[in-house]
Parts: C-alpha cells; sequence; structure tokens
C-alpha cells in the first residue's frame, strides 16, 4: 500500500482550491476524480455567479467564507486575466408585499459586509434597466460572473506546478480510519491501494455517502444528503438586460432569476425540485412555470423565447421544509490519522472555493496539533 501525505477527494472547483492551498503550503498532494476530467459534477452546473454575500446568516460560514472568497476570486482573476465581469445584479420585489423581503436582505449583506447595496425605487432599477418590472430593488455592483471551467483549469495548473498530481478514472469506493492513517480503497479493488495522514473529502453530492463508507467514523461525523435539482432555460435571442437580475428568494432556492455569461447569452433558472438522487434531465415542460416567474420582472419576454438548457442538482444537508443549513467543514482525527469533510457545499461554493481552500489549510493545523 503506498503512502501519501494528503488525499483530496473530488477535482471541482472547491477540490482544485484545496489541493492548491495545501500543495503550496508544502503539503505533498495527491487528487483522486471519479471522472476523466476536472469539474463534471456541481461545478460545471450552475449560474457562474460571483456572489456579494447577501442571503447568509450572520456570522455563518456562508456568509464570512463568501466575503472573503468574493474578494480573493475577483484579485485571483484580475491577475491572471481570467474571464470574468462585475456586471453587477438587481434583486427585485415586483409586488408591494415583498419590500419587507427586500428590506431583509438589504440588512443581512450590511450585516455581513456587503456594503456597497443600494436600495432603488422602480424608476431608478428601470433607468438602469428599461425592460425591468418591479415597485423597488436592491442594486448589488460586487455581483459578477465568471468563466468557471477557465477559473479551474487555473487551479489544477497551479496545484500541479506546486506538486499535486491528479488521479482520473479513479473512485473511492471506501476509507478506513486506522492509527497511522486514512486508508483508501479505489475501484473495483476489494484491499485499500492508499495510506494517507489526511483526507479531504470533496465529493460534492457524494461527499456524505463516502463519509457513510467510512469505518471508524462516528455517525455524528456524518451527513444526510438532500438534493434539490435546478432546470435551467437558455433565451433565444438577445438579452435586454446587462445585470443579473434576482427576484426575491423561494424556499430552497433564490428563485428563477435571469444570469448572463462572458458572451452575453441570458440564462433562467434553477428552480427548485426536490429529487431522490441526480437527474439531469430538462423536462421542456417546466418552461410553463418559468415564463409566470420571469415575466413577475420582465413582462416582455417573448412567448416561445425560452430553450431547454441544462440542470444541476445542488448538494444540500437541508430538506424541504427544513431551515437552509449552512457549509458544514467538518474535521475529524488525530495528527497521525486525520479527514476534513465539506458537506453540503452548494451556492456560494464557486464564490467562497478559495476561501474555503484556506479554511481547510487551518483546520490541518489544528489536526496536526491535535
Amino acid at each position: 500500500m503506498d503512502t501519501v501525505e494528503c488525499v483530496v477527494i473530488g477535482a471541482g472547483v472547491v477540490g482544485l482550491a484545496t489541493a492548491r492551498a495545501l500543495a503550496m503550503a508544502g503539503r505533498e498532494v495527491i487528487v483522486l476524480e471519479a471522472e476523466d476530467h476536472i469539474g463534471s459534477g456541481v461545478s460545471s452546473r450552475n449560474s457562474e455567479v460571483i456572489h456579494a454575500g447577501i442571503y447568509y446568516p450572520q456570522g455563518s460560514l456562508k456568509a464570512r467564507l463568501c466575503v472573503q472568497g468574493r474578494d480573493a476570486l475577483y484579485a485571483y482573476c484580475a491577475e491572471r486575466q481570467l474571464p470574468h465581469a462585475r456586471c453587477g445584479k438587481l434583486i427585485v420585489a415586483t409586488d408591494p408585499a415583498q419590500l419587507p423581503d427586500l428590506e431583509r436582505l438589504r440588512r443581512a449583506g450590511l450585516a455581513n459586509g456587503v456594503e456597497d447595496l443600494a436600495w432603488l425605487s422602480a424608476d431608478q432599477a428601470q433607468t438602469l434597466e428599461p425592460a425591468l418590472a418591479c415597485v423597488a430593488a436592491l442594486h448589488s455592483p460586487s455581483t459578477g460572473i465568471i468563466d468557471s471551467h477557465a477559473l479551474m483549469l487555473s487551479l489544477q495548473g497551479e496545484a500541479e506546478a506546486a506538486g499535486a498530481m491528479i488521479a482520473f478514472l479513479t473512485p473511492v469506493s471506501a476509507m478506513d480510519i486506522r492509527p497511522d492513517g486514512v486508508a483508501v480503497t479505489t475501484g473495483q479493488d476489494t484491499t485499500p491501494s492508499l495510506l494517507s495522514r489526511l483526507v479531504v473529502n470533496c465529493a460534492g453530492l457524494n461527499a456524505p455517502d463516502l463519509a457513510m463508507a467510512t469505518e471508524g467514523l462516528c455517525p455524528t461525523d456524518r451527513a444526510t444528503p438532500h438534493y434539490a435539482k435546478g432546470s435551467y432555460f437558455t433565451l433565444a435571442g438577445r438579452s435586454p438586460f446587462s445585470r443579473l437580475i434576482y427576484p426575491t428568494p423561494e424556499p430552497g432556492g433564490l428563485g428563477v432569476h435571469l444570469t448572463l455569461d462572458m458572451g452575453g447569452q441570458a440564462k433562467f433558472g434553477p428552480d427548485v425540485e426536490w429529487v431522490s438522487g441526480p437527474d439531469y434531465d430538462v423536462d421542456p415542460r417546466r418552461a410553463e412555470r418559468f415564463y409566470g416567474a420571469v415575466r413577475r420582472y420582465w413582462p416582455g419576454l417573448p412567448d416561445d423565447a425560452l430553450v431547454p438548457g441544462y440542470a444541476g442538482v445542488r448538494p444540500k444537508i437541508s430538506g424541504p421544509g427544513q431551515p437552509a443549513a449552512d457549509f458544514r467543514i467538518h474535521p475529524v482525527g488525530t495528527a497521525r490519522s486525520g479527514m476534513i469533510h465539506l458537506y453540503g457545499i452548494e451556492s456560494p461554493g464557486l464564490t467562497a472555493s478559495l476561501a474555503i481552500a484556506d479554511h481547510v489549510v487551518n483546520l490541518t493545523m489544528g489536526l496536526a496539533d491535535a
């Protein structure tokens, strides 16, 4: 059985950022990825938005790591000339009954350190975006968009330049916490092939299942997965908006919002559909609900303008009707045998990826001291 200092499971944006941070801290790192390329899961099926940090409870990991990650991500992209844009967004109230919700978002953003939020009247919002219909809006100029694949390629290159190695087509099937390290079994093997002092579980949707397949892990160190599917529809034709447009949030998500990619193509979504497991088919019949949701803030949306796009699944650890769970970044073990499990890394995981990686590195220091 080969030995290694650190194993990172998953080559999505958080796994790559974590591998990079660990390697740059002088650690020996191997990334184990089940697929044959990077970012095949949650990281390639999202809105590619750089979030400002508005929606999350004050003091939560989501709030803190989103704001830290946002600033780090803008600096990272600027230094490396990665495709991104600080385009801003409007969060809109389309009914007077939603104004208290908008005010709560404004206060939450301020509490989290988002200091550039501006309350706009309907006329002010429509001056910025003439096609918009609303009774009021919050303007978030520090919200942006990013080419997530370009980001992941950069993180991969820097991780490898710092000495990290990525093993593709290497799914982890079981783990065993032992006194001298964590034994890792991959693929169809029946015996472990690696012994690692530290394992960081960045497997996204599969992170709770991997914890369940770990011998020596207490039930309280595990998490229960819940899957919230979100479908996206793309706009056939040119978008009349230059900023992102978000409604007030709904249970399970942020509502059917309009986002833009780096080429200016508009897409709408995601909606919320609780499912029993990953499912990436987009049902064209869901477009009917999208038309109704979008026309609340864009009455001019033409008929037959929405084309089925793609779907993603949020790796939630809270289910329907439950309070939204925070990120859970959970260290287990001692100096000789440690694990860190990353549960529920949904939005704003992309925005927070660099800050999450730094947080994980800091946690490894605590394991080393244990």
